[in-house]
């Protein structure tokens, strides 16, 4: 069997939950579409939103906090005439938004009002996932109020499944031990750089939780190689970073193969993730993540950063990765 990934015109897709929501292997993160000092213009936002439905890379990741509700605003805007079956959607939870300002609401009225008005916003009667946003602080009353809370949603209809979207991987481990999550959003934890969150993927693998990974290029240096002013974790990338980086590249280059390619290549092969979330603000920029899934990756490229050490010799490697992530999630086998 190949060591490709190997496309058809659609990206392939996963049922995630007991509920069945279907979930393509790219999804468009719509933090952009919240930018006020770089709005997009109305056409550019509906050129993009048709690229996507129509490549089945349907899957929309937005929030609250993303330009204070300007994201949604957009995002609804967008999908106003397009079939509710047609797109799968995530919102989130824990922060309300009031003149141009959010804060924390963590409570059960803050989660259900933060809810409502995110519907509000969208247009929609109800949303496929709902996440609890950056709980890093809030950990036992995200358990105790805010899950029960959103658990009697998901009963309801109005929301399908439930998720966290986090920037560490070690407290959706204890989420998941403790509670009956359907899926998380990752950012930055799981990505060609850095494999530090395996113990949560192999576990959520084991129990049918499914992960959505964001921030795939470590906020930009696995997009732009390690050229000077290079980004990672919202900041110029330290030495070390970029020295390891340049080693990433160096492999590449023998194989002939893209960075970008690499990066969203590699962690779509854990069979525990169901979608790459990447933000992108036009039609252009969504397309060169649509191939760089598609850019043929030869195996001998996988292996030699293992051999050298650059990836972790317990990650999978991206083998059939298409056939993987285009199977049904068991359900919880807890």
């Amino acid at each position: 069997m190949s060591n490709q990934l190997r496309f058809s015109d659609h990206i392939p897709s996963r049922l995630v939950g007991k509920a069945g929501v279907r979930i393509p292997l790219l999804g468009l993160g719509c933090a952009p579409l919240g930018d006020y000092f770089h709005a997009l213009p109305e056409k550019q936002v509906e050129d993009l939103i048709c690229y996507s439905l129509e490549k089945g890379a349907s899957f929309y990741d937005t929030a609250p906090r993303y330009g204070y509700g300007l994201s949604e605003q957009r995002l609804g805007q967008a999908l106003y005439n397009v079939p509710r079956e047609a797109y799968t959607l995530a919102t989130k939870v824990g922060y309300l938004v009031e003149n141009d300002k959010a804060r924390h609401a963590f409570t059960r009225d803050g989660i259900l009002r933060s809810l409502e008005e995110s519907l509000a916003r969208l247009g929609l009667e109800r949303v496929d996932i709902a996440h609890i946003h950056d709980p890093d602080r809030f950990y036992q009353v995200a358990l105790d109020v805010v899950f029960p809370t959103l658990a009697e949603l998901r009963a309801q209809g109005v929301i399908r499944a439930i998720g966290a979207g986090m920037n560490q991987w070690e407290m959706p481990l204890q989420f998941a031990r403790h509670a009956d999550f359907d899926c998380f959003m990752l950012a930055g934890r799981y990505t060609l750089l850095e494999q530090g969150s395996l113990p949560l993927l192999d576990y959520c693998q084991e129990k049918g939780i499914a992960i959505f990974l964001g921030g795939v290029y470590n906020t930009g240096i696995l997009a732009t190689g390690a050229v000077p002013g290079a980004r990672y974790a919202y900041r110029p990338a330290p030495p070390a970073i970029m020295q390891r980086v340049r080693q990433i590249e160096e492999v590449c280059q023998r194989y002939q193969v893209p960075l970008r390619a690499a990066a969203l290549q590699f962690p779509a092969a854990h069979p525990a993730v169901a979608s790459l979330v990447v933000g992108a603000e036009s039609v252009a920029e969504y397309a060169q993540a649509f191939e760089g899934l598609r850019y043929p990756i030869p195996a001998g490229l996988w292996q030699e950063l293992r051999d050298q050490g650059l990836i972790d010799s317990l990650a999978p490697l991206p083998a059939a990765a298409v056939q993987q992530t285009s199977e049904v999630l068991p359900p919880d086998a807890s």
